[in-house]
């Protein structure tokens, strides 16, 4: 048995991933938010330490989270202070048998919560645990390019996808199955939570209009990863976008990525 929770690994990961989210830019002020499940082999090495120390509403029920537990960071915390004191700025929490309270089991040593998004990030989790038994992480940042882009371009999903994958020869192999676009709602509520969760049935990324971007992942790493594609993509697309294009991608090229990296474009989305 071990006696420091912040010398876990998934605590470490954590405490490196949002320091790279902030220094990238997309994580300014209290801006962002993760969660992260966690299996019962983690949490073994570390079980004398954790104890429920208070019980936090939820506020809604997730039913299908029940008796999981999670790393998730907290409300109106800085990820730039992340590294200084994780035990303030990130909690582990049990969704209950119910599915409508939570068990905080270490952190929010300040007396905080967790995050403000937290209905969003289970809704989530439950559609993309549906279709992926290895679905682990939820990621909710602000990317500039990405939310400058929502400005210009058309939020009609296929267009949006089609206007990424043309900018980088691997957008197609990073996120094949496209990208799902809201329109601005405000944040915080069960109704944008629904609704992300809803396009989550079909697509890793979800983009908030005028606000950032979610991505799902098998593990930290592949959640920052579709996020940093995405945004090296909508960087190029808003350098060009004023300009007259000679050469592109064409559908023809992207099925040619596709095929060779054995993965499969969004149905309908490529004209051929």
């Amino acid at each position: 048995m071990l006696d420091d929770v912040l010398a876990a690994p998934f605590v470490q990961e954590m405490v490196h991933i949002t320091r790279e989210m902030y220094n990238h830019g997309w994580d300014e002020r209290n801006g962002g938010n993760i969660s992260l499940l966690l299996s019962p082999e983690e949490l073994a090495p570390y079980s004398c330490c954790l104890h429920v120390q208070r019980e936090l509403p939820l506020g809604f029920c997730a039913p299908a989270l029940a008796g999981r537990t999670l790393l998730v960071t907290g409300t109106g915390k800085y990820f730039k202070n992340v590294s200084a004191d994780p035990a303030a700025h990130l909690g582990i929490i049990r969704i209950s048998p119910t599915g409508d309270t939570a068990s905080l089991l270490w952190g929010f040593s300040d007396g905080g919560t967790y995050t403000s998004e937290l209905p969003a990030h289970l809704a989530s989790h439950a559609q993309r645990l549906a279709r992926d038994a290895q679905h682990r992480v939820i990621m909710h940042c602000h990317p500039t390019n990405i939310l400058a882009m929502t400005f210009v371009h058309s939020l009609d999903e296929r267009e949006f996808t089609r206007s990424l994958w043309r900018m980088c020869t691997e957008c197609m192999m990073v996120f094949p199955d496209g990208i799902a676009v809201l329109p601005w709602m405000m944040c915080g509520t069960e109704s944008i939570g629904q609704a992300t969760a809803e396009k989550m049935k079909e697509s890793r990324l979800v983009v908030w209009a005028q606000h950032g971007i979610y991505a799902a992942g098998k593990c930290l790493d592949e959640a920052f990863g579709l996020i940093e594609t995405v945004e090296k993509a909508a960087a190029v697309y808003m350098k060009i976008a004023h300009l007259t294009c000679i050469n592109t991608i064409s559908d023809e090229q992207l099925l040619e990525i596709a095929t060779s990296y054995g993965v499969c474009p969004r149905a309908g989305y490529l004209n051929i």
